[in-house]
């Protein structure tokens, strides 16, 4: 077993789980001070400007998908479920986010948000083979 891979794997982990729970939980209200949304409706005005091609009908499906993922990815991450699947589709779910702040809001926001980073980062840990404190190494 390789620490260095395992303490980088779990601090991956780990970091980007927080980021997904951070911002959902923001969207709820759960902050006791504004960071991003606030609540569900700025966040889904946010979800309207990302993706200006989607009728207005598909906005709250869109924040509700994308709301779930998050969720889902960040607690499969945490226990080491499906670990380098689901590191694999927080990348691809991070870099569309990435994109879509680019194309939308300029690629400074974007960059200010490290949402490249953050979506390099689960690319990255999708990589990592070494299992420590993971599900999947119990049930494997």
């Amino acid at each position: 077993m390789n620490k260095e891979q395992v303490i980088i794997k779990l601090f991956l982990r780990f970091a980007i789980a927080a980021g997904f729970l951070s911002a959902v939980g923001d969207r709820f209200g759960l902050w006791h001070y504004r960071l991003a949304w606030g609540n569900w409706n700025n966040f889904e005005k946010y979800v309207s400007v990302l993706n200006p091609w989607a009728p207005q009908l598909l906005i709250p499906v869109l924040s509700l998908l994308s709301t779930v993922a998050e969720i889902l990815f960040a607690l499969c991450l945490l226990i080491g479920f499906k670990t380098s699947l689901f590191a694999r589709l927080s990348g691809l779910l991070l870099l569309i986010f990435a994109l879509s702040m680019t194309f939308t809001t300029g690629i400074k926001t974007a960059f200010d948000a490290s949402v490249f980073t953050a979506s390099a980062g689960a690319f990255s840990l999708g990589l990592i083979q070494e299992k420590w404190l993971e599900i999947d190494s119990l049930i494997m």
